[in-house]
């Protein structure tokens, strides 16, 4: 890309991050999103940390203000105000005992992005100031990844379960669907599919008003989705309880292999702080690097995610089998294999890349959601990845396709991998930011 290209799409995605901005903290997009979500930040973060970097902490230290007393950081913390009351009514976080006093969230996490952003932002700061900086942030990033494995690693496994698909980051993955259509969709929910009633839903769902409802999930993955957050919120989200008798967990590929990438960071923040990462935390991380190979189906050569109930890969390929290249410990010839099928033009191989499935997939459609658009956040750590793992010409071409991409379309949600046309929310802050990265990095 040219230098005044480059310039025009920096100058275009500042504009995105200010219009977005709500002082402390930025929201995804306007009002399709007005809230502030805890991997978007991260992602945000990130882009910010070239900008601004002191704007670039607040972004990460504002998500500490919703983390709870068992230190579970929630996917969501909610804006104050009338206008949002209903979505803070929903998830209700008050029922646990351990949610914040001062603020609302959700009752849920999201992939844990946060080690590798508060790293990221650090290496902008010179030594003395980093010291500092990972100083205030190391005691929340320990007591989070220890809810995660205390609260989600039962049975020390080293494959953190999640219990709703909205902690996946991944909506409507093609693993959480077919789970959801196997085992945990409500009868009330089949009834309504089976008499065609669903399309009045659309009279109650805030998204299908920002954005056309083909590219959203469907009014039955909707339902079932608020049908199994109900579920959690009755047990005052509390895992133990959820977990005993499980209805809808995963043991997610894409979370876990970020999570491998968080625990090497939140160790390398440690040894900078002369703080030592307590034992348990370093053996969970360990074990959760060799849990991947668990993960790992030998006939087709893909990393699936598995059910917890079951205890079966769910061999749904999705852009989650690409996602060890950023857990950085995979053995090379696997590697190998993964980006061998990035560049199949029947599975991720599109024009524009990366598709959240693959081509040849039957859920395959370009427009919808996390079932086949190209998100600049997954290629953003796919690339991370390939970096990783010494392939820095594939990573450079998917970094250029990318920037590329949104300099011909603009800062939306996702794009069609065929075209790369626009779609979902406009002027989405993860794009805005990660694009920066991409072109400053």
């Amino acid at each position: 890309m040219e230098k005044a290209e480059a310039d025009k799409i920096l100058d275009q995605a500042k504009e995105v991050l200010a219009h977005n901005d709500r002082g402390l903290w930025t929201v995804p997009a306007g009002d399709l999103y007005p809230h502030q979500w805890l991997w978007d930040s991260c992602f945000i973060a990130i882009g910010l940390r070239h900008l601004d970097i002191e704007r670039a902490q607040a972004e990460l230290t504002s998500l500490l203000r919703g983390q709870w007393e068992n230190g579970m950081l929630p996917n969501i913390v909610f804006s104050e105000g009338l206008e949002h009351r209903a979505d803070r009514e929903l998830w209700r976080s008050w029922v646990s005992p351990y949610a914040p006093h001062d603020v609302h969230t959700s009752g849920i996490t999201q992939p844990p992005m946060l080690a590798e952003a508060v790293t990221l932002v650090g290496q902008k700061l010179k030594l003395p100031e980093r010291r500092s900086w990972f100083k205030s942030m190391y005691p929340a990033l320990v007591r989070y990844h220890e809810w995660l494995y205390g609260e989600r690693d039962s049975h020390r496994e080293g494959l953190i379960v999640l219990v709703h698909p909205y902690e996946s980051g991944l909506d409507n993955s093609p693993p959480w669907i077919s789970e959801l259509r196997t085992h945990s969709l409500p009868w009330w929910v089949s009834a309504i599919e089976r008499a065609r009633l669903d399309g009045i839903i659309n009279r109650f769902r805030r998204d299908v008003r920002h954005v056309p409802p083909g590219q959203r999930m469907s009014n039955i993955e909707a339902l079932a989705y608020w049908s199994a957050l109900h579920r959690l919120r009755s047990k005052a989200y509390n895992s133990q309880a959820i977990l005993s008798r499980p209805v809808f967990a995963l043991q997610d590929l894409a979370f876990n292999c970020i999570l491998v990438q968080a625990n090497r960071r939140l160790s390398e923040i440690g040894k900078i702080i002369g703080r030592h990462l307590p034992d348990h935390l370093s053996e969970n991380a360990k074990r959760t690097e060799t849990a991947l190979d668990e993960l790992f189906d030998e006939t087709s050569g893909q990393y699936f995610s598995r059910s917890f109930t079951t205890h079966k890969l769910i061999e749904e390929p999705t852009i989650a089998t690409l996602m060890p290249l950023y857990a950085g410990s995979i053995p090379n010839e696997r590697a190998e294999q993964l980006v061998g099928m990035l560049k199949n033009k029947r599975k991720f191989g599109s024009r524009w890349p990366v598709p959240t499935v693959p081509l040849s997939s039957p859920y395959f459609n370009p427009f919808k959601y996390w079932q086949g658009p190209a998100w600049v956040n997954t290629n953003w750590l796919i690339i991370e990845g390939l970096k990783r793992y010494g392939y820095d010409d594939e990573a450079n071409i998917l970094k250029q396709k990318t920037t590329q991409m949104v300099a011909q379309n603009g800062f939306s949600e996702y794009f069609s991998p065929l075209d790369a046309q626009p779609a979902g929310a406009a002027n989405f802050s993860w794009t805005a930011a990660l694009t920066i990265d991409l072109l400053k990095s």
